[in-house]
C-alpha cells in the first residue's frame, strides 16, 4: 500500500482561508450583478447564504478534514458554480411598482460586509505563507 506525501499546506488554514475567499469572490460578483440590474424591471435580487456556507465550513473543520475533500457541494466545499442552483432570493427587500426588487443601500453594505470578510481571509492567509517561509527557509 503506497501513501500519499503529506501535503505541506494540510497542516495549516490556507485551504480553510482558499475557500472563504472563493466564496466572497463568488458573492461579490453576485452582489454587484444585483446592482447592475437595479433598474431592470421584474429583477429578482440574488444572494448565496451566508449562514450555509458557515455552516459548511464548521462542518468541514469540526470533521477534520480540508473543505475541499468534499466530493458532494451540500457537504463542505464551497462550489460556486453548483451554488448558483441554491441562490436565496432576498425576501427583505422593497418591491418596486416595476416588481424589482433590489435594494441598493442594502446590497453595497452586504459588498462592503463581503470585501471586509476577503480581505481578512487574503491577510490572514498571506501570514501564514510567510510563516512557512520562514519555517522552510530557518531563518527568525
Amino acid at each position: 500500500m503506497i501513501k500519499e506525501p503529506m501535503n505541506l499546506f494540510d497542516s495549516t488554514t490556507i485551504p480553510i482561508l482558499q475557500e472563504v475567499v472563493t466564496f466572497a469572490e463568488a458573492r461579490h460578483t453576485l452582489l454587484a450583478g444585483n446592482i447592475a440590474n437595479l433598474d431592470t424591471p421584474g429583477y429578482k435580487a440574488r444572494d448565496f447564504s451566508v449562514d450555509d456556507f458557515q455552516q459548511r465550513l464548521a462542518k468541514a473543520i469540526t470533521q477534520g478534514r480540508q473543505p475541499n475533500d468534499s466530493r458532494s457541494p451540500g457537504e463542505a466545499g464551497y462550489q460556486p458554480s453548483a451554488a448558483l442552483a441554491g441562490v436565496a432570493k432576498n425576501s427583505t427587500a422593497i418591491l418596486r411598482h416595476d416588481q424589482c426588487d433590489v435594494n441598493l443601500e442594502q446590497q453595497v453594505s452586504e459588498m462592503v460586509k463581503n470585501q471586509l470578510q476577503h480581505n481578512t481571509a487574503l491577510a490572514i492567509m498571506v501570514n501564514q505563507f510567510h510563516q512557512l517561509e520562514t519555517a522552510i527557509s530557518g531563518r527568525v
